[in-house]
């Protein structure tokens, strides 16, 4: 997947996806203790700041991510951790 990332954030872009990969490996690790808190203000994180650096599938995980842990919907939750792991492996950024 290719996204198109303003040149102004080039600087910024690297540790926004370091902290996102550090994200699943805490979501890995709160779905593992069920701790739906922290899975809720992850995905909420998430939804909030992908947007805002042209990442707007991060956005949509997020909520997504967000909504199931509210629901307490660990099936939900596993598929979208799931979704953002081959998401953050295999996006492409073009600065434009």
């Amino acid at each position: 997947m290719i996204v198109h990332v303003d040149p102004d954030l080039k600087e910024l872009v690297p540790g926004f996806l370091k902290s996102r990969h550090k994200d699943v490996k805490s979501l890995v690790a709160a779905v593992e203790r069920s701790d739906y808190e922290t899975i809720e203000a992850l995905g909420h994180t998430m939804k909030g700041d992908g947007g805002g650096y042209g990442f707007h599938a991060i956005t949509d995980i997020g909520g997504s991510l967000e909504k199931a842990a509210s629901n307490k919907n660990l099936q939900e939750i596993r598929k979208w951790v799931k979704q953002l792991s081959v998401y953050l492996e295999s996006v492409e950024i073009v600065y434009k």
